[in-house]
């Protein structure tokens, strides 16, 4: 057996009892599924080490543990450095999902990887395209023919959306 069917085993075996002691553990389930989902990224991370664990559930549930500890240290850090005045916390508002915003994820989920990346840097993160490239670790070049093909890309596939959604108005009307 490879290691990455390993994982799956011990995902259809272990997943449901894990999720269970780390909620008793952490007393939130989205935080338990999440810790225990890490968990089992980092088995498929390194499948062959994974491979020569003698007890999956066990290194499982372990990982998950030092998981949950690091992300409550993390938010008790947080916690304090709020209290002391040092950091000041966001309103934890998400940006609005406006039908544009939405049309706009959709079309990006249709570039290819390296190409959204792009476009998100440059025009998501602001970057200038000196930045992107080196954060990418790519020429200049290369950035501004990728934006140039995803800004073509993206134009076509919103202005598809943008009749479509013109047609449906038209026959709703």
């Amino acid at each position: 057996m490879d290691g990455v069917a390993a994982v799956e085993q011990a995902y259809q075996a272990y997943y449901r009892r894990l999720v269970g002691q780390l909620y008793a553990l952490t007393g939130d389930l989205p935080e338990a599924q999440d810790v225990v989902h890490e968990a089992y990224a980092r088995a498929l991370a390194r499948p062959g080490h994974f491979l020569e664990v003698r007890d999956a559930e066990s290194w499982l549930r372990t990982v998950a543990m030092n998981v949950a500890r690091s992300r409550f240290r993390r938010r008790w850090v947080f916690d304090r450095l709020v209290k002391t005045g040092r950091v000041e916390r966001s309103d934890g508002t998400a940006p609005e999902l406006s039908p544009d915003r939405i049309a706009l994820v959709t079309a990006l989920r249709t570039l290819p990887r390296k190409a959204r990346e792009t476009v998100v840097l440059h025009h998501l993160a602001d970057l200038p395209v000196e930045q992107v490239a080196t954060t990418l670790g790519v020429s200049v070049g290369t950035v501004k023919s990728r934006l140039s093909r995803a800004r073509t890309a993206l134009a076509r596939h919103l202005a598809d959306d943008q009749g479509a959604s013109r047609r449906e108005e038209v026959g709703h009307a």
